[in-house]
């Protein structure tokens, strides 16, 4: 596939079986992170190669518990793996500054 959106219908193609997912993110050119059904461990989430991808028109059996998957899982952040901060007050858990102490009085 040329370009993936989040929530597009897919059927991931490789080395395993075709599993069909939904898009999650597109973190990169390179990686797209698919919701799938795995057959021991439930809905979870794999990261793949776009060229493994392939478009469904169809709805298919698993598509419930993957959207249900993907509502339960807040939105990528954009920014946040790479180290820096994007405009935001810093490091979480340090949003304000210090209190004044008090002398005891």
């Amino acid at each position: 596939m040329e370009s993936t959106s989040p929530g597009e219908l897919v059927r991931v193609t490789g080395a395993g079986p075709e599993l069909d997912g939904i898009v999650f993110d597109t973190p990169s050119a390179t990686k797209v992170v698919v919701a799938l059904m795995d057959p021991v461990r439930g809905p979870r989430f794999h990261t793949v190669n776009p060229s493994a991808l392939t478009a469904r028109a169809e709805d298919g059996a698993h598509d419930r518990a993957l959207r249900l998957l993907i509502r339960r899982n807040p939105p990528p952040i954009r920014g946040a793996g790479r180290g820096g901060t994007s405009g935001g007050q810093g490091r979480s858990g340090y949003k304000r500054g210090a209190m004044h102490r008090s002398t005891g009085r």
